[in-house]
């Protein structure tokens, strides 16, 4: 120490003798070497490529795989799996990577990006003022991971996360409704500040999924900011109002036009450009059984299971028909509506052969998902307007905020034929027409065959297909559907669905505040703060 402290001594006269002023004594600590400047439009394109499937963290198959499909899909009942792939959902079993991937990919992709933009777009930063409608745009996919992150494990790092810079290595545990609370404040804000007249500095050239149009983009925030108000509607009514009140006056999504769709491409990059979900699905590649469930395509079948006429036009639009599909192409065995079957979730192989009463064969036995949803350059969906019109009718409903015109019964309508229409972007053929959706709605008026509520929550379940997480949460939150729950041997959860997921093992190893901090206990069936 003796030495040490000699040597600063001598150190520090040497830069007095020179004459060394403040500034250059800062410039001397600068690594000329370093990256002291970055392209902010291209982080902020990774952050929109990130909230599909995270695909710039090396493997864009990786948490869809495991949680979106994994977990939520089955867990939820609108896929199935006798064996084969990642199904914890199914059997209400464990599995590490479904668990961990969220928080790992999450904060190590486009949290961590755009915790970069806000600092370089901030006070202090080289892009400040340059980059005023990106830095608005970043904090609300910001708002959008996190609030997907708080959903699957309750309490988590917030405040302190992604401060690595700053030296917080073990961030500290915020609880979900502080959370919740900063999130709605931040999408308020940020809804607010975007404007035609901010300087663009080539946002509109970096933003994948509205070309830089502020009023979609405004309308994104207000839209996520309904999904969240309502998402915490049970426990807070007062903020849910107040919040629901600011969407529909701020304006939320008013047509299919608006939807967010994160563009995907086949190249050049297969790991960071395609849809991480046809690729998990792909039998060429990660060959996830694809298999709907019984719950689902009874649902879609309508009431009379020997009538077509009852159905829903999503029938054939979500199921590719029964068929067999290899690396090589898809084979259907039939597409005829009367005769798609779904698979009965918490079985496994023998248990069907005994259902069946033979030896099943599960290609020629159950329907799939339709293959022309599968392609590796289909758009990604991150939210659209069929759920806000459904949102819209549950808070009216529910008498929630105020400022909402029409009525329940409109807004609900409006949600199913948007619902019903949104999937040309997949493929051209993949239509519906207003008159099909009029004679759905008139076989199943509003509110008459169910209650309202109890309708309004299985249409945003339909709604949901493919962005399964969110149908989970829907779930979770509302009850509806009504889903009778498998007792499959050997599960962890005493025969009930998943109401969350564990956090990653190295965080409960590594992070010392996760004791403190945590949603407790860490187990599948701890439901999170708002589901009440």
């Amino acid at each position: 120490m003796k030495n040490l402290t000699t040597y600063l001594k001598y150190s520090l006269a040497v830069v007095l003798a020179t004459g060394c002023d403040t500034k250059e004594l800062h410039d001397l600590n600068i690594n000329p070497q370093a990256l002291n400047q970055v392209n902010l439009n291209l982080i902020f394109t990774s952050a929109e490529l990130g909230i599909a499937s995270n695909g710039t963290s090396g493997d864009n198959r990786y948490i869809d795989w495991r949680t979106n499909i994994g977990m939520c899909a089955y867990a939820i009942q609108q896929l199935a799996n006798a064996g084969g792939g990642i199904a914890p959902g199914d059997k209400y079993t464990v599995n590490a990577e479904t668990n961990a991937a969220p928080f790992d990919f999450t904060y190590n992709d486009q949290l961590k990006n755009l915790a970069e933009i806000l600092k370089q777009s901030g006070p202090g930063g080289f892009g400040e003022g340059k980059y005023l409608n990106m830095r608005q745009a970043a904090r609300i996919l910001r708002a959008f991971s996190f609030a997907r992150l708080t959903d699957f494990y309750g309490n988590i790092p917030y405040s302190e996360a992604n401060k690595g810079t700053e030296g917080i290595f073990f961030p500290k545990y915020d609880t979900q409704d502080a959370v919740y609370a900063d999130l709605l404040k931040e999408l308020d804000e940020a809804s607010s500040a975007l404007s035609t007249s901010n300087p663009d500095e080539g946002f509109a050239a970096a933003d994948f999924i509205y070309k830089g149009d502020i009023a979609k983009w405004k309308k994104f925030g207000y839209s996520l900011m309904l999904r969240l108000a309502m998402r915490i509607s049970n426990v807070d009514a007062a903020k849910a109002a107040t919040y629901v009140t600011k969407a529909a006056a701020g304006g939320v999504f008013a047509s299919n036009a608006e939807n967010v769709w994160v563009a995907m491409a086949d190249g050049p990059g297969e790991w960071t450009n395609q849809n991480g979900i046809s690729r998990a699905f792909d039998p060429g590649d990660g060959g996830q059984p694809a298999y709907l469930s019984a719950t689902l395509v009874n649902f879609l079948k309508g009431t009379n299971a020997n009538s077509a006429a009852d159905d829903d036009p999503r029938l054939m639009i979500i199921s590719g028909g029964i068929g067999d599909w290899t690396a090589a192409g898809y084979t259907p065995i039939t597409v005829d509506p009367l005769k798609q079957k779904g698979m009965p979730n918490g079985y496994d192989q023998p248990m069907l052969d005994k259902l069946e009463g033979q030896a099943v064969i599960l290609p020629k036995t159950y329907s799939r998902i339709n293959v022309k949803m599968l392609q590796d350059s289909d758009p990604y969906m991150i939210m659209n307007y069929g759920e806000v019109e459904f949102l819209l009718a549950e808070a009216i409903e529910r008498k929630i905020g105020t400022g909402i015109s029409g009525t329940a019964q409109s807004h609900y309508e409006a949600g199913v034929k948007a619902s019903m229409q949104m999937y040309t972007p997949y493929d051209a053929s993949l239509t519906v027409s207003d008159a099909a959706v009029t004679a759905y709605l008139k076989t199943y008026p509003y509110g008459t065959t169910r209650p309202a509520l109890e309708m309004i929550g299985e249409q945003m379940w339909v709604n949901k297909f493919f962005n399964w997480w969110e149908a989970w949460n829907d779930w979770r939150r509302t009850g509806f559907p009504k889903l009778t729950a498998i007792n499959y041997p050997g599960n962890v959860t005493n025969g009930t669905i998943p109401v969350r997921l564990r956090y990653p093992t190295n965080e409960v190893a590594g992070n010392p505040n996760y004791q403190s901090g945590a949603t407790m206990p860490d187990e599948l069936t701890t439901k999170v703060w708002w589901d009440k």
